[in-house]
């Protein structure tokens, strides 16, 4: 069984609560000591922008920004997708400490590609 975990995430703040479950099994996921990839798509894009997850998104909930800097110090990285990224004309020089603008392919290389790699655990939110 892999030891990786790639976590897609279409939705930005327009869904904090969405967010933030998927920010907690990524985070998981790192601080057990999977390599752990978040790949950003559609709004998503803009959680990579400095300054723009914060908040909470319920009571009890852990703030956004905590869970971003444990996921980081955890290993943790992001995927940006460049088409998702440059649609919203968003700048590619400010982007979140472990993130990089990214799409499908190296995703997959990422994963294993053809090397015979066991892929990785997905999940997608």
């Amino acid at each position: 069984m892999s030891n990786k975990a790639v976590v897609s995430l279409t939705t930005g703040l327009e869904d904090p609560e969405k967010v933030t479950v998927a920010f907690l099994v990524a985070v998981g996921a790192a601080e057990q000591g999977r390599p752990t990839l978040m790949f950003l798509t559609k709004e998503a894009v803009r959680l990579a922008v400095p300054g723009v997850a914060v908040g909470t998104a319920c009571d009890g909930c852990p703030p956004l920004p905590e869970l971003i800097e444990r996921y980081v110090a955890a290993g943790g990285s992001f995927l940006v997708c460049p088409l998702c990224f440059n649609a919203r004309a968003l700048d590619q020089e400010n982007l979140i400490k472990g993130a990089e603008l990214g799409g499908t392919i190296p995703m997959w290389n990422w994963i294993g590609g053809d090397s015979g790699d066991e892929g990785a655990t997905a999940f997608s939110y």
